[in-house]
């Protein structure tokens, strides 16, 4: 039992290093990218930045800088280091337990509105190196947009399945009215250029979802 419980300790320790290294790693890669642009950011630069060799960096990010920049965006999107699919992150499952749909909504919506929030800074980088033809940035983009539309077809689907989408409506479709209306370019078209307060659009995304997949 004791070998047991030393075993599981390591293996604790060994975890917690990694995520802490992935961390560390992510977050000086993402301060490089954000302040001399995608092209501009090495594996050598972030290495020196985060503190750890280039054997650490590239045992981390194997895929070499197409793996390091989707860390960054894995890491941003959630918030921490940890390898915990989106589904079972706790604003996640605090959604599907919730049984108020409009509820559900507001909870979603607050999710989305922190996620935005993180995520803006990177993906104008991604956005402008796969403009230029970055390596690998279109493709990310385009992985991260599948990502959306799955995680909007999970939460219509679980509110069809409550009995809470309005009739006629169905989880595909409400899918991707959430899908757009969760979108980057409608989060900065409001808060950046319309000069909403964050407060204000995630209030309004709340009501808009609501008014557009809820049952009167």
């Amino acid at each position: 039992m004791e070998g047991t419980h030393k075993r599981r300790y390591n293996s604790e320790l060994r975890r917690e290093h990694a995520e802490a290294t992935r961390l560390r790693i992510a977050e000086a890669a993402r301060a490089l990218m954000i302040e001399r642009g995608f092209a501009d950011t090495t594996m050598s630069g972030v290495a020196a930045a985060a503190g750890v060799a280039v054997q650490t960096l590239y045992a981390t990010c194997p895929g070499g800088k197409p793996a390091l920049v989707k860390l960054v965006y894995d890491v941003t999107l959630a918030g921490d280091g940890r390898q915990v699919p989106q589904s079972e992150r706790p604003a996640v499952r605090a959604i599907v337990e919730e049984p108020d749909p409009a509820r559900k909504l507001a909870m979603y919506a607050a999710m989305a509105v922190a996620i935005l929030g993180r995520i803006g800074p990177v993906h104008r980088v991604l956005r402008a190196a796969a403009a230029a033809g970055g390596a690998g940035a279109g493709d990310l983009l385009a992985d991260t947009e599948r990502q959306r539309r799955t995680g909007s077809h999970q939460l219509t689907g679980h509110l069809a399945e409550v009995g809470a989408l309005r009739p006629g409506l169905t989880a595909d479709r409400a899918a991707d009215e959430a899908y757009a209306l969760t979108s980057i370019e409608v989060y900065e078209r409001l808060v950046d250029v319309c000069e909403w307060s964050v407060e204000e659009y995630q209030d309004w995304l709340a009501r808009t979802l609501a008014g557009a997949l809820l049952a009167p």
